[in-house]
């Protein structure tokens, strides 16, 4: 009687442990739904939005201190490479110039003298009228005539060149953006007078998604819509990849040039740039899955969960465009992968789980 009731608790622990165990399990593999990923060949067409921006552009400043007399262009003038855009009033440096000029005039008078002695010394020499330190004493003063003399002239070239510094040329051709001066002002080495523009050389600078940075390179076909010619098109090329990215934008620098022919576009003025993926590699498939199988991280990232022998595990991966058709996984898993579409929220990396629908 004992032993019977020793028996029925222990089938009743048993029949309890098994609904635990049972319950426990249910309860550790999540249900989840999962799908195959799908090939795709379609070009993908990256649009973006820039500025443009001038390939030459410079703040230009005087180059020797002085007063302002003249200023020969305006703010939209074109202009070419040397063009004389501003003057200085040159009287000082005039006048050092002629004093210069006065020295180097004296220092050849003074050679020539040096030379006719050492002239007339050779021939004396030769007759012995005169002594041998004589004769070397002349020669000494000829050198030392000519050694002046090249000092007058390099003090003359410098003072030349110091009055020639009193006009400022164009560096080379385009349109002033902006007059910072006018006669009658003191302007110092440094201080921006003039600002000048290149317009015949134009640029577009955009900001691409880091998710893209992969895809984009040199042989990427470029076209560039400006926003004041809408209807016409220009071929680009991209020129410069900066691959740092902005960590607030998280984006990167793509410079483009731009073959615009006998038309001159605008620096400062904004335009489309469309750019092709994947021309350069058209035969490259891609592969697309569901939005919803993606799980955004907070460094901007993403991940997938993939279903292999029961347990999910969380796969980094490199998107590429998202459209009506999904989203473009250009790395982190292949096509034979069991995808998560649903139940992956709350999925943890190595939790088991029980497929209850699968997509092919």
């Amino acid at each position: 009687m004992k032993n019977h009731y020793y028996l029925k608790l222990i089938c009743i622990f048993l029949f309890a442990l098994s609904g635990f165990l049972t319950a426990t399990k249910i309860y550790a593999e999540t249900p989840v739904s999962v799908i195959l990923p799908e090939k795709s060949k379609v070009s993908d067409n990256l649009t973006l939005s820039g500025t443009l921006t001038a390939e030459k552009q410079a703040m230009l400043s005087p180059r020797v201190d002085g007063l302002v007399s003249n200023v020969l262009v305006d703010a939209g003038s074109k202009v070419k490479k040397g063009d004389l855009l501003l003057e200085l009033d040159p009287a000082l440096s005039k006048q050092v110039l002629a004093q210069a000029k006065a020295a180097t005039a004296e220092a050849q008078a003074a050679r020539n003298e040096a030379q006719r002695l050492v002239n007339e010394a050779k021939g004396l020499r030769e007759k012995n009228y005169i002594s041998a330190s004589e004769n070397a004493s002349r020669l000494s003063n000829l050198n030392l005539t000519e050694a002046a003399l090249m000092a007058a002239k390099a003090a003359e070239a410098s003072a030349q060149e110091q009055l020639s510094r009193h006009n400022l040329p164009a560096p080379f051709s385009g349109v002033i953006s902006a007059k910072l001066t006018e006669a009658g002002e003191w302007v110092n080495r440094g201080t921006t007078v003039l600002e000048l523009v290149a317009t015949n050389k134009v640029r577009l600078d955009v900001k691409v998604p880091q998710e893209r940075f992969s895809e984009i390179n040199r042989e990427n076909q470029v076209e560039v819509i400006p926003d004041v010619f809408p209807d016409k098109r220009f071929k680009g090329t991209i020129n410069a990849i900066v691959p740092v990215s902005d960590p607030q934008a998280r984006a990167f620098l793509v410079r483009i040039l731009i073959d615009t022919g006998d038309i001159s576009l605008l620096p400062g003025t904004s335009a489309k740039a469309i750019i092709g993926l994947n021309d350069n590699q058209p035969s490259q498939p891609r592969i697309i899955i569901p939005r919803d199988a993606l799980l955004l991280h907070p460094d901007g990232g993403y991940s997938v969960f993939v279903v292999k022998d029961g347990v999910a595990k969380r796969h980094k991966v490199h998107i590429g465009t998202q459209s009506s058709q999904g989203v473009t996984i250009l790395s982190g898993i292949t096509l034979d992968d069991k995808v998560v579409t649903r139940g992956n929220e709350v999925l943890r990396d190595g939790q088991s789980v029980t497929i209850i629908d699968s997509e092919q």
